[in-house]
């Protein structure tokens, strides 16, 4: 949900004006609009290659993964961890647009857990799978884009470390 509809939907269902505050953060939003139009342009443009240099990345800090009876061995295994790079980074970028973590934590992180679990991933490699594509696409953001993108990230990382 972005911040706009959250706005309104709160002070709707308390039958209110939006707060000083809530006000504020529209206002805050709105300012740095553009650079959230700017990153997920960026991050859209450059998936191949962040998903190119994440790969990369964590199968030399989990080279066991590409080992014979690892999660990411043979080409069908391996793409399917390249999807969920995909997916994550398409999430990501959803809620910078929006400006809210809620997407993040309804879909890319609670159950999170259990499903990896369940699927026989270790969570801590998809830690630093998220780690990896976080430092993977910062490769092409300035600094100011960085500071906007890495707390959503770093939500993630978060979560799925809870």
């Amino acid at each position: 949900m972005s911040i706009v509809t959250k706005v309104i939907l709160d002070a709707d269902n308390e039958l209110r004006y939006p707060s000083i505050g809530e006000l504020q953060g529209l206002k805050d939003y709105f300012i740095d609009v553009e650079k959230r139009i700017t990153i997920v342009c960026i991050l859209r443009d450059k998936q191949q290659s962040i998903i190119k240099l994440a790969s990369k990345a964590i199968f030399e800090i989990h080279p066991e993964y590409i080992a014979p009876g690892g999660n990411a061995e043979g080409a069908r295994k391996r793409s399917l961890c390249l999807r969920d790079y995909g997916w994550y980074l398409r999430l990501i970028t959803y809620s910078i647009l929006s400006g809210d973590k809620e997407l993040l934590e309804q879909v890319g992180v609670i159950g999170v857990k259990e499903m990896y679990n369940s699927l026989g991933v270790p969570i801590l490699g998809m830690i630093d799978s998220i780690e990896c594509l976080k430092n993977a696409s910062l490769e092409f953001l300035s600094d100011s884009e960085s500071a906007c993108a890495i707390p959503y990230f770093d939500f993630i990382i978060q979560g799925m470390s809870n």
